[in-house]
């Protein structure tokens, strides 16, 4: 082991920072909660870091691998490399259960789970489901009688609900 990589906190160490990084267009979730922390590993004296963005055209991308590299630089790393992941596909069934229950929390809608693909192949099945077929309960009173307002909400990847019960907005995190 080189003596700059002895001198940086464990791998483990760097996960764990580099997981707590926020996600700047859901802040209360981290890249852990989200699941787009593939990786991190040492390549000689470089800390590599491997995420998978949510959606390729996601405008967040840069900002959280800059927010990354500056955590690791902070805690010692000298020398940081991001790469990014396409395959397997970021799906929305990798957000943790505690990731849910921060969006929640935030008054945010959780996506509907997609689950395995039929097959049981590593693709990432795509699942259409009609606007009138989703059941998107209410995250702040849990009613289900909620209404789509706009299939675009806040950020690419919301659309924005009403609850029909305690006549709230909020956003959902459509499922992918």
């Amino acid at each position: 082991m080189s003596a700059v990589a002895a001198s940086t906190p464990s791998l483990d160490r760097l996960r764990a920072l580099a997981g707590a990084v926020c996600d700047p267009e859901l802040p209360p979730l981290t890249l852990a909660d989200l699941g787009i922390l593939r990786a991190v590993e040492r390549d000689a004296d470089t800390v590599v870091v491997t995420l998978t963005p949510t959606y390729s055209g996601c405008p967040a991308v840069e900002v959280i691998e800059d927010e990354v590299r500056r955590v690791l630089e902070q805690a010692g790393c000298t020398s940081v490399r991001i790469d990014r992941a396409f395959s397997p596909s970021w799906t929305t069934d990798w957000i943790s259960d505690e990731g849910r229950q921060k969006m929640a929390d935030a008054g945010i809608a959780p996506p509907l789970p997609i689950g395995p693909s039929p097959s049981g192949a590593a693709s990432v099945p795509v699942v259409i489901r009609r606007r009138e077929d989703r059941v998107i309960p209410c995250p702040r009173c849990g009613a289900i009688n909620t209404t789509e307002v706009s299939p675009f909400g806040s950020t690419a990847c919301k659309a924005f609900y009403r609850c029909e019960a305690c006549a709230e907005p909020f956003d959902y995190v459509k499922e992918i």
